[in-house]
């Protein structure tokens, strides 16, 4: 994953944070992010720079409440395997809703949407079944999530930006897509790549 070689970055800026909100129950964080991904999904279902805008801003929020709720956990000693559970459950949710927003919205053709969504489920999927036989949880592979929400508030912030309306699409046909089409392209080639990355590694582990 890419952005995790920035890791230290981010736990500069996220560390006071998550100290500021150590009254703040983790569940109730990742209970938020989930309802910011519902927010992002539901402004990607409308044409427009100001829901283009609202929907980046609200893909921030929700990875900014998902990096926080297990800081919080760690840092108040509430961590344990139930919340865990809650927020893989609850990112999965997220992953749907904010995807599934942008598959039968007017920015993204619904099959590729599909893919999309097929692609980052597949890759959440085999880190946790690695865990399952006990290959220990899988991170590894080119696109994590981190990576995908970056990608995703680029592209929608992109796309407010010189194209709201989606009318002047990228490429020659019949690859043809608009800027958030094309981010959703990339998720469902590198989210398949990165799922199948990570089921060869745990293959190797077991044999």
């Amino acid at each position: 994953m890419v952005l995790d070689s920035y890791r230290h970055l981010a736990d500069a800026i996220l560390d006071p944070i998550a100290r500021r909100l150590a009254h703040v129950s983790p569940d109730a964080l990742s209970w938020a992010a989930l309802v910011a991904a519902a927010f992002a999904g539901t402004f990607f279902l409308f044409r427009g720079g100001w829901a283009l805008g609202l929907g980046a801003l609200f893909v921030f929020l929700n990875g900014l409440f998902d990096a926080l709720d297990g800081k919080v956990a760690k840092m108040t000693g509430k961590a344990s395997r139930r919340g865990d559970f809650l927020d893989h459950v609850l990112d999965r949710y997220a992953d749907v809703l904010m995807l599934g927003g942008l598959a039968i919205g007017p920015y993204c053709p619904v099959w590729l949407g599909l893919l999309a969504v097929i692609g980052v489920l597949l890759t959440s999927y085999m880190g946790t079944q690695a865990q399952a036989v006990g290959a220990g949880r899988d991170y590894r592979g080119i696109l994590g999530r981190a990576d995908r929400l970056l990608i995703l508030m680029i592209a929608a912030a992109l796309q407010a930006g010189f194209d709201p309306n989606a009318i002047r699409d990228l490429g020659v046909e019949p690859l043809r897509y608009s800027i958030l089409g094309w981010a959703m392209a990339l998720f469902a080639v590198l989210g398949n790549v990165t799922a199948i990355q990570r089921a060869a590694s745990t293959w190797r582990q077991l044999t």
